[in-house]
This record gives C-alpha cells, sequence and structure tokens, in this order.
C-alpha cells in the first residue's frame, strides 16, 4: 500500500473519530439536559412520598398509643400487672416523640371543659324550671284570687255577723289556700 493511501485512511479515521468523541460529548450533554429535570421531579417526588409515609406513622403511632394505654388500664383491673406495665412501656415507646398523651374514653369525658358545658346546660334547665314553676304558682294564685272575688261578690264582708249568713254562725268556716286546698279552721 501506498503512503498516501494509509495516511489518507488515518485521517480518515482521526476524523470520524474526532467526530464520534463530539456526537458522544453531545449526546451526553443532551442526556443530561434531558434527564436532569426528570431526576429532579422524582427526587421531589421521592421526598413527598417519605414525608407523607411519615406523617402517615406518625397518625398511627397517635391512634395507637392512647388505645394501648386503655388496654393497659383495663388488663390492670383483670391481668397481672406485668402485662399492664408492658403495654404502657410499649404505649412509651409507640408514641412519637414531643407528642402529648391524648386522652380517651372516660378521661375524655372528664375534661374540665366538658364539665363546664354540662353544669351551664344543667343550669339552664334548672333556670327553666324554676321560671315554669313560678308561671304556675302565679297561675294558680290568680285562679283563687278570681274565685274569692266572685263568690265574696255575692256575700259583703260586713254581714258576717247577720242573722242570715250562715258561715258566719257556725264555728266551722271554710278557707281555702293558695294550692287550691280547702281546710276548716276553728274561731
Amino acid at each position: 500500500m501506498s503512503s498516501l493511501t494509509t495516511s489518507r485512511t488515518q485521517r480518515r479515521i482521526a476524523a470520524a473519530g474526532t467526530r464520534a468523541k463530539d456526537a458522544a460529548a453531545q449526546g451526553a450533554h443532551d442526556a443530561r439536559e434531558w434527564a436532569a429535570p426528570r431526576l429532579e421531579d422524582a427526587a421531589d417526588a421521592i421526598t413527598r412520598a417519605k414525608d407523607a409515609a411519615a406523617q402517615g406513622v406518625h397518625g398511627a403511632r397517635e391512634w395507637a398509643a392512647p388505645r394501648l394505654e386503655d388496654a393497659a388500664d383495663a388488663v390492670t383491673a383483670s391481668v397481672a400487672p406485668r402485662v399492664s406495665a408492658a403495654l404502657r412501656s410499649t404505649a412509651r415507646q409507640v408514641r412519637p416523640e414531643g407528642a402529648q398523651p391524648g386522652k380517651a374514653g372516660l378521661r375524655r369525658l372528664l375534661s374540665w371543659r366538658w364539665l363546664l358545658g354540662a353544669g351551664a346546660v344543667i343550669a339552664a334547665a334548672g333556670a327553666s324550671a324554676a321560671v315554669a314553676m313560678r308561671r304556675r304558682y302565679a297561675s294558680a294564685t290568680a285562679e283563687v284570687r278570681d274565685d274569692a272575688e266572685v263568690h265574696g261578690a255575692a256575700e259583703s264582708p260586713g254581714d258576717e255577723a247577720a242573722p242570715g249568713n250562715q258561715a258566719a254562725a257556725t264555728d266551722d268556716t271554710a278557707r281555702s289556700e293558695v294550692n287550691g286546698s280547702v281546710s276548716k279552721t276553728r274561731r
């Protein structure tokens, strides 16, 4: 072979190698530009999934810890104290750090806010009952007065000692009271 052919072939090979290197560099650059946003999106999605999972675990732990404590309270009365202590220990381990123990069951019902509300409702009911009783008392006394006025109009107050008045002639007289009962009194 001639040296000219060899030289031309070598130049072609070198040029092809240079083009291949340039194409590879351009391909790597294009791949990085294409992949970088997708990798960032994937990293964000993984971070969000991790946060959601952590939040779910936290919520599950907050839910489970009071129930374990309630189970410990129930077990204390019926089963060995060792089981109760183990359940309380597990509840402490399960409870998320920094979370306050929640009130559950009867302890939630006995909170001061609930008791204050119940007291207000009971006080309102008592006041309502007192007003209703006062109204009934007032209407009963008004009825008694009306009856006394109607029956008292037939006899004048000055006629008690008159000979025609039989109620005044006897020692026993009928007297009505506010509650509507009639009693006999001796004069």
